[in-house]
């Protein structure tokens, strides 16, 4: 069996002319690595891991991404050097309620551009001063050089005096609509913002026929946990994060 480099992103493993595995290396907008190797012999993904692992960059780690419920390619990235990072539960989160009114002075309504820009900007810099956008789900990406743009249209925020102060991301492109993003600026936090803003948005995802959605969130994240079963949401799967640390390839 030979491991090639069939390009700058993918691994053939070859074993009597036939490619018996196939290695993927993925870079996302925020500047990680995930890899991916499919194949349904452990000799194989050894020998695809290593390879890709030697081949990448040593000066940053590489990401990789399981289904809690999959022991053994969770054991496969573990025997490659692995390690897990981080945890995200999966939920469905019903529609089928009356929505929060919000606080004295807030108004739930959909987002402009501008203004929406300014709060993006800021609720990224609040976060990544604390937890860091690590605990993000995967969709919610740092802009390069702050030039991606923003659909509004998949936005409704929180507006007092005529400011932003939270926001909820939806994307409806799937079988069920899927929540990317609940945020409220630091001082605006603890009135019942968050709670307001997204019970109204599952309301309105009722009323144009779906019974749920779905979302990720970081399971250290209590505040989001907390806010999802409040309303609630149903795990039912997560997925774990796993890394190379620098040097250990």
């Amino acid at each position: 069996m030979t491991i090639s480099r069939v390009a700058d992103n993918q691994w053939h493993a070859i074993e009597n002319d036939l490619v018996v595995g196939r290695g993927h290396a993925s870079r996302r907008l925020d500047g990680r690595t995930f890899l991916s190797i499919d194949t349904w012999r452990d000799a194989v993904f050894d020998r695809l891991a290593a390879a890709m692992l030697t081949d990448a960059d040593q000066s940053t780690p590489q990401y990789t991404v399981v289904d809690e419920t999959d022991h053994d390619l969770t054991t496969n990235w573990e025997r490659a050097g692995l390690t897990t990072w981080r945890r995200e539960s999966e939920f469905a989160v019903p529609t089928d309620l009356t929505p929060t009114a919000a606080p004295n002075g807030v108004v739930i309504t959909t987002a402009q551009e501008a203004p929406l820009r300014e709060l993006d900007q800021a609720i990224r810099a609040e976060v990544e001063s604390s937890v860091g956008w690590q605990t993000m789900p995967a969709e919610v990406l740092p802009w390069q050089g702050g030039t991606r743009p923003l659909d509004p249209s998949k936005y409704t925020v929180a507006v007092r005096d005529d400011r932003y102060v939270g926001l909820v991301r939806v994307a409806t492109m799937t079988r069920r609509p899927r929540i990317g993003l609940v945020a409220v600026l630091a001082d605006e936090q603890r009135q019942g913002i968050a709670r307001a803003l997204l019970s109204q948005v599952l309301a309105n995802l009722h009323r144009s026929g779906f019974e749920a959605a779905t979302a990720e969130i970081d399971e250290t994240n209590t505040a989001a946990l907390a806010l999802f079963e409040g309303l609630g949401a149903r795990r039912t799967g997560g997925i774990l994060e796993l890394i190379s640390r620098p040097g250990k390839a």
